[in-house]
């Protein structure tokens, strides 16, 4: 019985040599897997020390003048117009000049049937030789005292009617040649050949506009009126003209406020002189209140608000501080700052979005 129950639990050897085998190499393998799995944490644990710099764009901060503005619009008008009607009746014969020619004053721009007219001129001018001869005559008796004072008088006060009446066929003859009231463009023509034209009526023959200084209309509230003087500059942008900047004054403010609206109406003077301009084209206007020299200027794409409060970030080694700021006048490029940058700083100006206060940044300006 002993020598069977020691065969059981005796191996041989190449047994043994197996299973020693199979047991270093489970080992072996739990060492590894061990080894792997510290291998994953602290690579998991390098990873999350890596922090990634936000790629952003700057832009240095400047000097210089800025003007503080009131933005609004305006059409331009002509400062200068008229509107050409018939003083004498008619039949047009000729018309001179068409839409867009330039006239003098005096200038004939049409002409009308003048037969009529010439026959009066005659018959007054012969009604009036025929006074003067008999003047004459009565001249000569009446310093004899051979006629009455009152025929005399009579006959003196038709003379003088007759030159009257020769006068006003001398006008009438001349108001058939229809001229420029003023110089300037003809901006709009209705005459035409062979139309009949009634002394004084309302239908306009012609158009004229002076174009050489024109005027800009605008309407401001109320609260500006102590911002406004007359002399003060403006500037106005003809989107019609490649955004064509064009340097206007205040000319006149009126002295009424419009109890309706709120406004009061502010007519500016523009001037006009390579006629690039013209009467009819919208504007838009900024009126120039103030000029601050040699200020702090930050880009307005920099500038972040929230709540009414201003701030900036200024890059520095590598890193974003978030600095608080106060403005003073702005336009549409830059802002005016008054107090918490010294001036020298490079500001971000687009990728703030990603960014928080000592944020590692990269800067990457095109």
């Amino acid at each position: 019985m002993e020598t069977n129950n020691r065969s059981s639990l005796a191996f041989s050897k190449p047994t043994l040599r197996l299973l020693l085998g199979s047991s270093i190499v489970a080992l072996s393998l739990s060492i590894s897997a061990c080894s792997d799995a510290d291998a994953v944490d602290a690579e998991a644990d390098k990873q999350e020390e890596v922090v990634f710099a936000i790629p952003v764009e700057t832009q240095s901060i400047t000097t210089g003048d800025i003007t503080s503005t009131y933005d609004t619009t305006a059409i331009l008008e002509a400062r200068e117009e008229a509107f050409v009607v018939a003083r004498a009746s008619g039949i047009i014969e000729e018309i001179f000049v068409e839409e867009g020619d330039y006239v003098e004053k005096g200038q004939a721009l049409a002409q009308l049937d003048k037969r009529r007219y010439e026959l009066n001129l005659s018959k007054a001018l012969a009604d009036l030789t025929g006074i003067e001869s008999e003047l004459d005559k009565v001249n000569k008796v009446y310093s004899k005292k051979l006629i009455s004072d009152d025929t005399y008088d009579k006959l003196k006060a038709q003379y003088e009617s007759a030159k009257a009446s020769v006068r006003l066929a001398e006008l009438d003859l001349k108001e058939t040649t229809i001229t420029a009231p003023i110089s300037g463009y003809v901006a709009s023509r209705n005459a035409k050949v062979g139309n009949l034209t009634e002394s004084f009526q309302r239908e306009r023959m012609f158009h004229i506009v002076q174009q050489r200084n024109l005027q800009g209309v605008v309407y401001l509230p109320e609260n500006e009126l102590r911002n406004v003087s007359v002399g003060q500059s403006a500037s106005l942008t003809v989107a019609a003209l490649g955004d064509l900047t064009i340097a206007a004054n205040v000319e006149r403010i009126s002295p009424v406020i419009d109890a309706t609206t709120g406004t009061f109406k502010v007519t500016l003077k523009v001037p006009n002189e390579n006629n690039a301009l013209k009467a009819g084209m919208f504007t838009d206007v900024s009126l120039e209140y103030a000029t601050h020299a040699n200020a702090t200027l930050l880009p307005r794409r920099a500038l972040v608000t929230i709540d009414n409060s201003h701030s900036v970030f200024v890059v520095d080694n590598g890193k974003v501080r978030k600095v608080n700021i106060d403005t003073g006048f702005e336009n549409n490029d830059v802002v005016e700052v008054v107090n918490g940058l010294q001036g020298n700083e490079e500001v971000v100006t687009a990728g703030h979005q990603n960014l928080k206060d000592s944020a590692p940044v990269e800067v990457v300006n095109s």
